[in-house]
């Protein structure tokens, strides 16, 4: 039995079929938009979530941090510029070895 093994791309642990985890997100013109979670991957111990638009599967795709606190996870954006292109570039790392495969 031949095991294809994509770390963590579908790493839901409930049993609902095709119910996505749909987070809302306002941006900052006020306008919520219906993000699922496609991808989480960790660096330097701090784990990232990579959202998509919903209703706009062709945008691209945005990067939150999951914070955790008192066993509660939410999303919070990065801030710094440094932070993000590290986060950008060990993504489009990720994504690269995935699509060699």
């Amino acid at each position: 039995m031949s095991h294809h093994n994509h770390d963590g791309h579908h790493s839901h642990d409930h049993d609902h079929d095709h119910d996505d985890q749909v987070f809302v997100v306002t941006d900052e013109n006020g306008a919520e938009h219906e993000m699922v979670m496609v991808y989480t991957f960790e660096t330097q111990g701090q784990a990232y979530a990579v959202l998509l638009d919903r209703n706009d599967p062709e945008a691209d795709g945005v990067i939150f941090r999951i914070e955790e606190e008192d066993d509660d996870a939410y999303l919070a954006s990065i801030e710094s510029d440094e932070e993000w292109d590290r986060v950008v570039e060990i993504y489009n790392e990720i994504v690269a070895r995935e699509t060699t495969d």
